[in-house]
């Protein structure tokens, strides 16, 4: 059984969140991705290792996300981002750490370094989707779509078996975080994993990500037959056996 915890942030808002805590250590902060929680196979395996290498561990459901507070439909990723830091600032406190960010959880994670870029050691990203909001979907919507979310504020997206509430001001909230155009200068390992199946996600994502990084030591892994999310058992083993590449 999981041991998950809530932490009051705000009068109005409970964040969901799993942890381990550790002293004088490197934490590792796991950042899920768009509509998705901490009841998948990576925010587990993810804390089975930072148990077996004693290293500290933060996972959290941004707010509308899973069983943490607020309505999906009013957050956006100023939101998510603040949230994330919120819970860094409690649990991770000074402590180094090493971020992986899955899909929308690695823009999350770019947005981290305006707040704790001293102490990011590493950086590992899991189908990388940031700028997602503007590249995959405004970009892409007909002048029709277009109209519509902007007259009812909301549209559902279908993608495969899913269908996503997305709001307006998701949208413009999105085109004021953009990242890929950022520079981050400070030298770490970064390490980029992208299946080579994604339908989600196409891997020039990735590849975008690792060239904000000017000063990193930096690698691209496609993974043959792999999908976005890199769930299954054999790719959680090549997921960890890159979290301990970036640390060592």
């Amino acid at each position: 059984m999981t041991n998950f915890k809530y932490i009051k942030i705000s009068k109005s808002k409970k964040i969901r969140y799993l942890k381990y805590d550790r002293k004088n250590t490197t934490y590792i902060v796991f950042l899920h991705g768009f509509m998705s929680d901490l009841n998948g196979k990576k925010p587990k395996a993810f804390l089975n290792f930072a148990k077996r290498n004693k290293f500290g561990y933060l996972a959290l459901e941004y707010s509308g996300h899973g069983k943490s507070s607020g309505n999906f439909i009013n957050g956006n990723i100023t939101k998510w981002t603040r949230d994330t830091s919120s819970l860094i600032k409690k649990v991770v406190r000074t402590n180094k750490m090493i971020l992986i960010g899955s899909s929308m959880g690695a823009w999350i994670a770019i947005n981290q370094f305006k707040y704790f870029q001293k102490q990011i050691n590493g950086f590992l990203g899991i189908g990388s989707a940031p700028d997602f909001l503007d590249h995959l979907m405004w970009k892409k919507f007909s002048k029709q779509k277009k109209k519509e979310i902007k007259k009812k504020g909301i549209i559902n997206l279908k993608h495969g078996e899913y269908e996503y509430p997305i709001t307006y001001q998701l949208i413009k909230d999105g085109k004021k975080n953009r990242v890929l155009n950022k520079k981050i200068k400070k030298i770490l390992n970064v390490t980029m994993v992208h299946g080579g199946k994604d339908k989600s996600v196409p891997v020039s994502f990735s590849r975008k990500v690792l060239k904000i990084f000017k000063n990193a030591k930096k690698k691209l892994v496609i993974v043959k037959n792999g999908d976005h999310s890199l769930s299954s058992s054999k790719w959680l083993i090549l997921l960890q056996k890159e979290l301990k590449l970036i640390i060592n």
